[in-house]
């Protein structure tokens, strides 16, 4: 099983884009191919099916002459593939350029439309792209940075620095919690009130992955957590999160929630859980997220599990 956005197919030549001749030499390539994002959003095309609308280098060359932000995203069986951002200003900000190519989707919208490895396509150049967008100066002296290697790295420019930064990747957990019959489920205060999903955080400095999942879970519900198992991850391009998706085996059942991280959490039998992947449960009106998401899939994986 695969989720949404990871299953990237692209060979992403790391050891190759460290060489700038190299990629000015794959820039001009007659097959090489370029993904368009304008705020952040993906240009793709719906004459038949939605799919990323890849465009030649004649079409981008003036964003490329003019220092547009263009990253490297890898080789497609030998073929370069790029992004590049066209947000430049325009005499009407609201109206994208290249209308006539197709339309700019947002990123979550489009990751169940497309392809899933086209999917993980966009994730990747939304990550890159908006990464290069925050970090034009240094966060060691302030001086102004450059794009290296590709656009995986950006150097600061004054020499007494030089500082190099790369693109951050931030850890999330999210966990499936279970004892027998029940799975636990929380809804945040953004969430519907119907709207239930897996417990979720952000990983702390010296953590481990198994640690991470017990402190999250006491901190926001008071369950305490014995065995923990890697599920699935998934790339979360929003900004640059990565999910880890985890099993728990719960050892209490009493919950007593943190008012500001969670508004409510349940514990739910899998008849409630079956009914609400089939469209919501009649009795309790629950809700889960939909498949895009890594928390409808460990949702699901637990449902299936207690089937077998």
């Amino acid at each position: 099983m695969i989720n949404i956005f990871a299953g990237n197919p692209l060979d992403r030549a790391a050891n190759l884009r460290r060489d700038d001749a190299w990629l000015a030499e794959r820039l001009k390539e007659k097959d090489t191919r370029f993904l368009l994002l304008w705020k952040l959003h993906a240009l793709v095309s719906e004459s038949n099916e939605t799919a990323i609308a890849w465009q030649r280098l004649e079409t981008i060359a003036p964003y490329l002459a003019d220092h547009g932000t263009c990253v490297f995203l890898g080789l497609d069986d030998g073929a370069a593939r790029f992004a590049i951002d066209v947000s430049r200003d325009t005499d009407d900000e609201t109206v994208p350029p290249f209308a006539e190519l197709g339309r700019f989707g947002e990123v979550r919208a489009l990751g169940s439309m497309l392809p899933v490895p086209q999917a993980g396509i966009i994730a990747q150049a939304r990550t890159l792209v908006d990464w290069h967008n925050r970090h034009g100066h240094c966060a060691v002296c302030g001086a102004q940075t450059v794009a290296v290697e590709g656009g995986y790295q950006r150097n600061c420019t004054d020499s007494a620095c030089a500082a190099q930064h790369f693109p951050r990747t931030d850890p999330v957990v999210i966990m499936l919690v279970r004892r027998p019959g029940i799975c636990l489920l929380g809804r945040s205060a953004r969430f519907p009130t119907d709207l239930y999903s897996c417990l979720a955080g952000f990983m702390e400095p010296g953590e481990s992955i198994e640690e991470a999942v017990r402190r999250e879970v006491w901190e926001e519900c008071g369950i305490t957590v014995g065995n923990v198992r890697y599920h699935s991850s998934q790339p979360w391009p929003f900004p640059a999160s990565l999910m880890i998706g985890c099993i728990g085996e719960g050892t209490s059942e009493q919950i007593v929630i943190d008012p500001v991280e969670i508004d409510e959490a349940k514990w739910f039998t899998r008849a409630q859980v079956v009914n609400a992947l089939n469209g919501g449960d009649p009795a309790t009106g629950l809700k889960i997220p939909p498949s895009l998401a890594i928390a409808h899939q460990l949702i699901r994986w637990w449902v299936n599990e207690e089937s077998a």
